[in-house]
């Protein structure tokens, strides 16, 4: 039989399977880069703010390591400048996770073995997963240059920077592809991926920390590390700044040469199986695993273990770059007034912490969204009834995945706090108060995240079969809207829709508890109508 046969009927099963996650991939990418390119035009607009930012950026180590190279100061490599990172890290992500969905999770869950016994062939599997999250990625590229060129932009520097947003997500497709090969759980393949991620990021930031600057101090050329790094290549396609289109071709290799190997691994593993050996566990389990409460933590501690090291990691780097950040933004009023609309009032390095981790808290609602999505996983595959036919009852067991998913998020908040507060309490001499006092800011948002628990109950309650694209749609509209919303110059009632927008600003102003109480009686109501559908509704559905 022929190793590809079946390939255009998984496919098509591939994009009815993700129709809506992949339609939100699709909106959500374009309608993120336009928002943070109009969020630039508004905080740099004329040539002196933006030659001030070029030289801070080509200078500081610290926006060397975040942001990457610098082009210029045209209007162009500033915005790229400001975008690059955190629209290549999400497309990087994306791919990795949809890659893992159709090959290994499709493993781990017996359908390609049930697949396998038809008319399909052995790459058949892997060529749809891939056609399919390179296509969106594609398609994802044309639409971001068409929204970067809606923004008044040059359309050739425009094209420049989705392809190399884009080029990311092959190359990050590709690492997915050998990641599945490897683990027997998609939890471990995503892992993998997710780390190769992480390292790319911080190869790249080496590659830029140790880069020259050019004489005018505005251009950054990076070292030799940034060129190991997928992340580093579509910095080097130098949007706007003289683009370098044979860059591009980096990944494409990477895609073709991964795609290989992967194949090669492909045949010489059983269905199932991974390359790597799975750990064999211990003959009895622990106490603490015979109730709901220990089993929500055991599936979740891994996940929440990988958070709170990054957390901490880039808590301490924000830290340090309080007082570089102060001095960036001083000589710029509409920066300093853009950040003082998203953190408030008050001193400008408090301003900044409020900011800082606001987004921390928007970062830690993906982790409460994946965290209580597990609760659907469990049901679609067959867990819940196996749980349920125990003395264990629907109520408790959504209740420990809930508490569970809100002590994470909260002890994400205090990590994030923490770990901020050391890292600028070792540059102003003063780490247990700055430490005490950010981790308090922190805790602040934990109502805001109740909610988006409270979102994601109410649509595994109330409508289970488009809960996930529904959740996760819900947690980019409260990105959009708490973060972006305010630059965008967005209507009050629009801004109020994201439980974002009501957090007190601490420590930039008082922690007022009237807006937290109310952010806690929606999170009840959500949480008390997604129960009450939960407890009356078929299980599975």
């Amino acid at each position: 039989m022929n190793a590809f046969a079946g390939t255009s009927l998984l496919t098509r099963i591939v994009l009815r399977r993700d129709r809506v996650r992949l339609g939100l991939w699709l909106l959500g990418v374009p309608l993120l880069g336009y928002a943070l390119a109009v969020s630039v035009f508004g905080i740099y607009p004329d040539e002196a703010a933006r030659r001030g930012y070029a030289v801070t950026s080509a200078s500081s180590l610290v926006a060397r390591a975040f942001n990457g190279p610098i082009g210029g100061a045209e209007m162009g490599a500033v915005v790229v400048a400001e975008t690059y990172a955190t629209a290549a890290v999400i497309v990087a992500l994306l791919s990795t996770f949809a890659v893992v969905r159709h090959t290994r999770q499709n493993e781990e869950t017996g359908r390609a073995e049930l697949l396998g016994s038809s008319v399909v062939g052995r790459y058949a599997l892997l060529t749809s997963a891939l056609l399919v999250v390179v296509g969106v990625n594609v398609v994802a590229t044309v639409l971001l240059a068409v929204a970067l060129i809606a923004t008044g932009l040059p359309v050739t520097g425009c094209i420049a920077a989705a392809a190399a947003i884009g080029g990311v997500g092959l190359a990050f497709t590709a690492v997915a592809a050998v990641t599945a090969q490897l683990t027997v759980t998609s939890r471990g393949a995503n892992a993998l991926a997710a780390a190769a991620v992480g390292i790319a990021f911080l190869v790249r930031a080496a590659g830029d920390v140790f880069g020259d600057a050019s004489p005018d101090g505005t251009r950054l050329e990076s070292a030799w590390p940034s060129w190991v790094s997928p992340l580093g290549w579509g910095n080097q396609v130098r949007a706007f700044a003289g683009e370098r289109w044979w860059t591009l071709a980096l990944p494409v290799v990477l895609l073709v040469v991964a795609a290989g190997c992967a194949y090669a691994l492909a045949q010489r593993r059983d269905v199932g199986a991974g390359l790597i050996a799975s750990r064999r566990g211990p003959g009895q389990a622990a106490g603490w695993l015979r109730g709901p409460a220990g089993l929500a933590w055991r599936m979740q501690r891994g996940t929440l273990l990988g958070w709170a090291v990054g957390t901490a990691v880039f808590g301490f780097c924000l830290g340090v770059a309080a007082d570089e950040f102060q001095a960036m933004i001083a000589d710029n009023p509409a920066a300093a007034d853009v950040i003082a609309a998203m953190g408030g009032g008050g001193r400008l390095v408090d301003t900044y912490f409020a900011a800082v981790l606001g987004l921390f808290a928007l970062a830690f609602g993906a982790y409460v969204v994946q965290a209580l999505l597990r609760i659907r996983a469990d049901e679609s595959e067959g867990v819940l009834e196996a749980v349920l036919a125990t003395a264990v009852g629907r109520s408790r067991w959504l209740g420990t995945h809930l508490a569970a998913a809100a002590l994470g998020a909260l002890a994400l908040l205090l990590v994030a706090g923490a770990g901020t507060g050391l890292g600028y309490g070792v540059v102003a001499g003063d780490i247990p108060g700055r430490v005490l006092a950010l981790a308090g800011a922190a805790a602040v948002w934990l109502p805001a995240l109740v909610v988006v628990a409270g979102v994601v109950i109410a649509f595994v309650g109330l409508l289970p079969r488009w809960s996930v694209g529904l959740s996760w749609a819900a947690l980019l509209t409260f990105l959009l809207l708490g973060q972006i919303g305010t630059l965008l110059e967005l209507p009050q009632l629009a801004l109020d829709v994201s439980p974002f927008t009501h957090v007190p600003a601490v420590p930039a102003t008082d922690a007022d508890p009237v807006p937290l109480i109310f952010l806690l009686a929606v999170a009840g109501l959500l949480l008390s109508a997604g129960a009450a559908a939960f407890r009356h509704r078929d299980v599975p559905n």
